[in-house]
């Protein structure tokens, strides 16, 4: 293969697989040359979908996974019984360097076990998240965590939200990303005590804390990182995916309603295009499980071709950008900030300064 970046692939993982992670890598590598393959499942399955590609062909190589993770398995008994299935294997091959990242359509929740417990956290972080962009009109949010841990106490939440930012750095290319606590209300009072006292302890930060922000500051780009528990972001990401569709279908319906509205869409087809891209989540798709020590990008269970290719163009962002580096640099720095002020505040009341 000889490209400078390799991408493991749970080609097994997802419900439309493995045509659609086929018919993904095919349309990624048609535009992008420097990145190979190591597919990972069923190789007679794989090889003849391969073999039809123009592309993909000539940048992977096939690894026999007998084993297949469903969606519906529990992420325990999928680590006990998927020892050699596609899904471990991908993520094998970044532990072992032979990958410089991962990624699957798979089954969230042993994806995410899998990551962890192969790969290692990262050092001084506690608990991994999901990490991805939510679209708006400022050219998308950081939302974090989207569904890794349902319940979190401030300390993980502020790790979050360093993730996050160097995240948003990456992704979005933002020097000084701006950082929200996702709530009921703008107001100090507002909201629960896990968020009050992340608010605290991010006023306190060096990072550009912007305050408290509501469900509709994600689709206005109010802030550039928005922080989260698991449970709560999970939920505002399939709203608004849902709502996303729910829009693109009756605009749809609306332009085939009549011939008038058959020719003014067919003079507004380009505009039309970029609109529904900007809405579309599929061009979205491809979330990262931050905090474990290796590159893994989780796409969405029912991608399609499109969906597919953008999760592999998140992978290669973040490799090319070396994301677990940045954030490596970024916890140390808070580390020793954080330190920094426990101890000076000591000498303070103690006189000493």
């Amino acid at each position: 293969m000889g490209k400078s970046i390799v991408i493991s692939i749970d080609v097994m993982g997802g419900a439309n697989a493995p045509f659609s992670v086929i018919s993904g890598l095919e349309l990624f590598c048609k535009n992008n040359n420097s990145v190979s393959f190591l597919l990972y499942g069923r190789e007679t399955e794989i090889k003849h979908l391969v073999e039809k590609t123009k592309y993909l062909k000539n940048c992977c190589k096939i690894i026999e996974c007998e084993t297949i993770i469903s969606d519906d398995e529990q992420p325990v008994k999928a680590v006990k019984t998927g020892i050699n299935s596609s899904m471990r294997k991908a993520v094998e091959a970044v532990k072992t360097g032979a990958a410089n990242a991962c990624v699957s359509s798979g089954n969230t929740g042993a994806l995410m076990v899998m990551s962890k417990m192969v790969l290692g956290m990262l050092a001084g972080i506690k608990r991994p998240a999901i990490v991805s962009i939510f679209p708006n009109r400022s050219h998308g949010t950081v939302i974090l965590d989207l569904g890794a841990n349902a319940e979190c106490d401030p300390q993980h939440l502020m790790q979050f939200a360093i993730m996050g930012v160097c995240f948003a750095k990456v992704v979005l290319k933002k020097e000084d990303p701006s950082v929200g606590i996702l709530n009921v209300g703008i107001e100090e009072y507002k909201g629960r005590e896990l968020d009050k006292k992340l608010s605290h302890m991010l006023a306190e930060s060096n990072l550009n804390y912007h305050g408290f922000i509501e469900g509709h500051d994600l689709s206005e780009g109010t802030v550039d990182v928005a922080v989260t528990d698991g449970f709560t972001g999970n939920i505002a990401l399939k709203v608004a995916e849902g709502v996303a569709k729910t829009c693109m279908h009756y605009m749809k319906i609306g332009f085939k309603s009549s011939l008038i509205s058959k020719f003014g869409a067919l003079l507004a087809a380009r505009g039309l295009k970029k609109s529904f891209e900007i809405i579309d989540p599929r061009h979205y798709n491809g979330a990262m499980f931050v905090g474990v020590d290796g590159i893994v990008v989780k796409s969405h269970g029912s991608s399609d071709e499109i969906a597919f290719a953008n999760a592999l163009n998140v992978a290669e962002k973040l490799v090319k950008d070396k994301i677990n580096k940045n954030i490596n640099s970024m916890i140390e720095q808070h580390t020793t900030s954080t330190t920094s002020s426990i101890v000076s505040k000591i000498k303070h009341s103690l006189g000493l300064e």
